[in-house]
């Protein structure tokens, strides 16, 4: 099955004017197919799985076992006839139909280096490249920092963007590609990728890629088709790869920086300028800057500004009311216990949504104390769910805890000072901690705990104080 981002991908070369002879040659299928593609309603989901589900169609895979094993013997011996391998499989155990072993045998043929060396141009508004590098930079203290970094180019004008990333991951990629469609004035027709997991998390037994859902949806959204090639053949990407060295070379070692989190920035900036207003391009011999104009006329415009764009993670909400998400917990109301939900992912902040709609939360990004994040009255609203007295207890207990080193810190000295008595200034300092909020609460809560007063009433003389002057 003709995966759906490449479905996405024939409907938009059919609009940009593209014939069905050469998009069925690009894609390796029939004519007669291509027809069939665009008789079908736009995708909407690049869920291949789905799809393939939906549609009830595919064959059983091959396993990866046994086209590693073909690939050693295609290496003990090149010229040996095609037959001559299925025989030796054959041999050995392997139950392979001819026909099956002649596709297998193909595509992993097709993934040796090949001897050709095609470089190719692209029009205006057609071809963008992407890729991560790594480096390590050197500061003007004689310390080395390895630095993660993306680089954008579009084919035609040489007009470039190179952004400061965390890490390779797909979040990473995704706000890099979206930041530099922003800078550049729109989006292209078609992205030229390195073959990154980030990308292709893995391939179909035809060798077809599977798309990394996430990236799939934001082509889809966005309105641009993905091309990948196979690592270590520049012949089939074109300038990416050199894009990604010369980026090393011209910039990261050739300048020495005081700090990584601000002059790194400023200097990449000021770099940036000069390539792309000030320089000529060594290939087009003009200033990438004046040819951008003829992108923009063909590029399309960016769908939903990047800053409003939320990426989707399917996320449950467990028994206690939190959602996990890469190391943080999201309250949600107590209605939402065990029901799954939606988190979008945005540059400062998530929003949850549960199925159905009926529950919902927006958080910051990252708590400003500890890994969980309740909105005011959340805590309060859920001890509200809780039933028994000595639940209701722990479960404030529980959220002081989740404080971090303050909050544990003054329940413990509290619990040894008050063994007795410590549960009524639980339910005061919790009833405390919902009224001024938790960055007034905990600033109260240190002083009391330098100055070990330790009792809910000195918290509450504090705030009274502070109030008072």
């Amino acid at each position: 099955m003709v995966s759906m981002l490449d479905r996405h991908a024939v409907h938009a070369l059919l609009e940009a004017g593209e014939s069905t002879k050469a998009i069925a040659k690009q894609f390796g299928v029939s004519r007669r197919t291509i027809q069939r593609i665009a008789t079908e309603a736009p995708v909407a989901d690049g869920d291949d799985a789905a799809a393939r589900r939906h549609r009830g169609v595919g064959r059983p895979p091959v396993p990866e076992a046994i086209k590693r094993r073909l690939v050693a013997l295609i290496a003990q011996d090149p010229e040996a006839p095609p037959l001559e391998f299925l025989r030796q499989l054959r041999e050995e155990g392997v139950k392979l139909a001819e026909s099956t072993f002649y596709r297998v045998l193909r595509l992993e043929k097709e993934k040796l280096p090949a001897a050709l060396m095609v470089r190719f141009e692209g029009v205006a508004g057609e071809f963008a490249q992407f890729d991560f590098g790594q480096v390590d930079v050197r500061l003007l203290d004689g310390r080395k920092r390895r630095v993660h970094f993306a680089a954008y180019r579009l084919k035609y004008s040489r007009w470039m963007w190179v952004v400061i990333v965390p890490d390779e991951r797909i979040e990473s990629l995704v706000r890099a590609l979206l930041a530099a469609f922003e800078h550049s004035g729109g989006v292209p027709l078609r992205v030229v990728f390195d073959n990154p997991r980030t990308v292709v998390v893995s391939r179909d037994e035809r060798g077809r890629p599977i798309w990394n859902s996430t990236l799939a949806q934001v082509a889809i959204e966005y309105g641009f088709t993905i091309e990948v090639c196979a690592p270590r053949r520049p012949e089939q990407k074109g300038l990416v790869e050199n894009l990604v060295g010369w980026v090393k070379r011209s910039f990261f070692r050739a300048r020495r920086f005081a700090d990584l989190d601000q002059d790194l920035p400023r200097q990449l900036l000021d770099w940036l300028i000069g390539v792309n207003e000030e320089r000529p391009s060594r290939a087009t011999k003009e200033i990438p800057k004046l040819r951008l104009a003829a992108e923009q006329a063909r590029m399309k415009p960016l769908a939903v500004p990047p800053a409003e764009y939320g990426l989707r993670y399917a996320v449950q909400v467990g028994p206690t009311a939190l959602a996990d998400f890469q190391g943080v917990r999201y309250a949600m109301p107590a209605g939402a216990c065990g029901i799954p939900a939606t988190l979008h992912l945005y540059p400062d902040r998530v929003r949850i949504l549960t199925t159905g709609a009926r529950f919902e939360a927006t958080h910051p990004r990252f708590p400003k104390i500890g890994n969980t994040s309740y909105l005011p009255g959340q805590r309060s609203e859920q001890l509200a769910a809780v039933a028994g007295a000595r639940k209701r207890l722990y479960f404030m207990r529980e959220r002081i805890l989740e404080l971090g080193p303050i909050g544990e810190g003054y329940l413990t000295e509290l619990i040894h000072a008050r063994p007795h008595t410590w549960k009524a200034d639980v339910e005061r300092l919790f009833a405390l901690l919902e009224e001024l909020g938790q960055d007034r609460f905990l600033r109260l809560l240190q002083r009391a705990l330098f100055q070990h007063l330790l009792g809910a009433e000195y918290v509450v003389a504090l705030a009274a104080k502070e109030v008072a002057s």
